[in-house]
């Protein structure tokens, strides 16, 4: 993939033409997350967009704890967008935290977005483990723990998984360490005080594809299922003997199901239009 640097605020990439497909990668993760699915997608003729969020990869890191709230993600996020001057209504692709920020966008600008697809979507703070949690309370020891943690630890314990669900490549558990150590320390801070979304998940009146890891140590699977249930217009797919990122781990899987519930919209929409 070619980067390209908006003023090192926004790191970035935008491949192939057609419909526009907008990837917006999780906690500690990077647009790096995305490499096996933008070849899929700019051969399907599509247009992938995908971005580093604020205080990850390449893209700004401000040394300013208060910056690291969902809302400043939001902002960067969607300037990004803006400045990107897209015609067509957005497919959205999210994972963890990028569901959540997708369904924010999805409520709050509906008449942009043409579907979701939510991978593992963060959306309460009730999906995550009681340890997960007690780590967000504790922000100032988490974050000097990330500063001084190796990358080699990091890339060790991504490695091993009691549940065998996280099958990467030693390539892939390098660049999600490399991720983790690059990512400002104060990404722990983000999901703090973040609003639930659960009352007002029955507002996104948009096709919606949640796809999920099965064995998800991160946030509780049978999270997903309530989700799915109070989404007005969605399907789901649950990938067994896979954990909390199946668009990794499983990689043809994900990209297909992907490109078929794209397909599936397209048809939708030649069938109105025709009529």
């Amino acid at each position: 993939m070619d980067n390209h640097k908006n003023g090192k605020i926004v790191n970035f990439v935008q491949e192939g033409e057609g419909q526009p497909v907008v990837l917006i990668h999780g906690i500690a993760a990077s647009l790096y997350d995305w490499a096996n699915i933008i070849p899929d997608l700019v051969a399907g003729g599509y247009q992938a967009c995908a971005l580093d969020l604020l205080g990850h990869g390449e893209s700004i890191k401000p040394d300013n704890p208060l910056v690291y709230n969902v809302e400043s993600l939001f902002e960067h996020f969607t300037t990004w967008l803006d400045e990107l001057h897209v015609n067509h209504p957005l497919f959205l692709v999210g994972h963890s935290l990028g569901g959540y920020l997708s369904i924010l966008y999805a409520l709050r600008y509906p008449s942009r977005v043409r579907s979701m697809v939510l991978i593992d979507p963060f959306y309460s703070l009730k999906q995550i483990s009681p340890i997960l949690r007690l780590v967000g309370r504790r922000p100032h020891v988490s974050e000097r723990t990330m500063r001084v943690v190796p990358e080699w630890l990091i890339n060790y314990v991504l490695g091993w998984d009691p549940s065998s669900a996280a099958n990467f490549s030693p390539q892939a558990r390098q660049q999600i360490a490399n991720d983790y150590k690059r990512a400002s320390p104060h990404f722990i801070r983000i999901t703090r005080d973040i609003p639930d979304l659960t009352p007002v998940l029955h507002r996104v009146n948009i096709p919606t594809l949640v796809i999920w890891g099965e064995r998800d140590l991160t946030l509780k699977p049978h999270s997903f299922k309530l989700m799915v249930e109070k989404l007005p217009v969605s399907s789901s797919c649950a990938i067994p003997e896979c954990g909390h990122q199946p668009h990794i781990g499983k990689p043809a899987t994900v990209n297909q199901l992907v490109l078929d519930f794209f397909t599936s919209l397209h048809a939708v929409d030649a069938k109105s239009t025709s009529r």
